[in-house]
């Protein structure tokens, strides 16, 4: 039995993962200060699965209370969820970003040489891809200049993961650069639980629907795509929690560094995404469009060719699931998890 410790993996797509992980046969530890989580998901998780799930509350940066963890518990690998991940506050609060998302990852590769724990997957994200290279994007492309702190984060901290698996050759990393993540399990009982105004499209067109927002804005009708408004590659949560799990049967078999996307290679605009959550949920969503946002690309979506070769991992849920499962959450917990 292989014990993966999530680092941040009380939040949407560490729970997720943590459900696909114990399914698999996985031991589960979490690590999480809850700053934009709650622990009520760690006992759902353990509610639909049925397992155990071995919780600590601690701030990954704090690199003695991780090495408590790592102490006490025989760790095999390490998902890096931990993180700040709010594109407008990182260019209003950019030490802070920078300070948090680059001193946990520092911190869990100091425990992790002390411990003799090496193997990580990194959860990265298409905005390295910046905004010189041309969709879909493909791994090869050289990272790009990202439009804000967030994004800046995520570079860094791809680079410091390939620098420090150069100078240990014992150190087997995989970046996975996500796509747009949204959906939930099918259960009803995880979602994704934004605290305050929800900062991405999907939890933003649930609580319009539910009733907690009062509009959607769409930001610009005016773009160079089908029907104007941007198009996003939106992948279902549980098949971006499913690659994680193909990712840990990689890391732990693979040295050096490798990565992979992790997207549908579809792009949805947002006006399909409403279009398609209004008919298949049977409910309307009251959205206006609004002037163009700053740093907004028309188009971005991932060929996921390599994740299919190499992982042999490929989506299974479309846009109609995405949308019906979101719904599902929403509307069974229609404050999240403080119901």
């Amino acid at each position: 039995m292989k014990n993966i410790l999530l680092a941040g993996g009380a939040g949407y797509i560490g729970s997720h993962t943590a459900v696909e992980l114990l399914e698999s046969g996985y031991d589960v530890i979490i690590a999480d200060n809850y700053s934009n989580s709650c622990p009520e998901a760690i006992k759902r998780v353990e509610e639909i699965t049925g397992k155990s799930v071995k919780a600590y509350e601690v701030d990954i940066k704090d690199t003695a209370k991780l090495e408590k963890i790592f102490m006490e518990n025989d760790i095999d690998a390490v998902i890096h969820f931990a993180g700040l991940k709010a594109v407008g506050e990182s260019t209003q609060k950019p030490i802070l970003y920078y300070r948090n998302n680059i001193d946990t990852t520092l911190s869990l590769l100091e425990c992790m040489k002390k411990y003799n724990v090496n193997n990580i997957i990194f959860s990265s994200s298409a905005t390295v891809y910046g905004e010189e290279n041309p969709v879909p994007y493909t791994e090869e492309m050289n990272r790009g200049t990202c439009t804000n702190p967030y994004g800046w984060t995520k570079v860094m901290m791809e680079q410091i993961l390939e620098d420090a698996a150069k100078a240990d050759d014992k150190l087997s990393v995989v970046l996975l650069r996500y796509f747009n993540p949204i959906g939930a399990h099918e259960s009803g009982r995880i979602g994704e639980d934004p605290q305050g105004i929800p900062n991405n499209l999907m939890p933003y067109v649930s609580q319009v629907a539910v009733g907690r927002r009062e509009q959607l804005t769409i930001f610009g009708n005016d773009y160079d795509t089908p029907d104007g408004t941007c198009r996003r590659d939106y992948i279902h949560v549980v098949d971006l929690a499913k690659g994680h799990v193909k990712a840990i049967e990689y890391v732990l078999e693979n040295d050096g560094v490798e990565v992979f996307n992790l997207g549908t290679g579809t792009p949805y605009s947002v006006t399909e995404i409403v279009s398609t959550f209004e008919k298949v949920n049977d409910i309307k969503v009251n959205h206006v469009y609004g002037a163009r946002r700053a740093g907004d690309l028309p188009e971005s979506y991932a060929n996921a060719d390599k994740a299919l070769s190499v992982l042999g991992w490929k989506t299974e849920k479309n846009l109609a699931d995405m949308c019906r499962d979101t719904w599902n959450w929403q509307k069974n917990n229609p404050n999240g998890y403080k119901n």
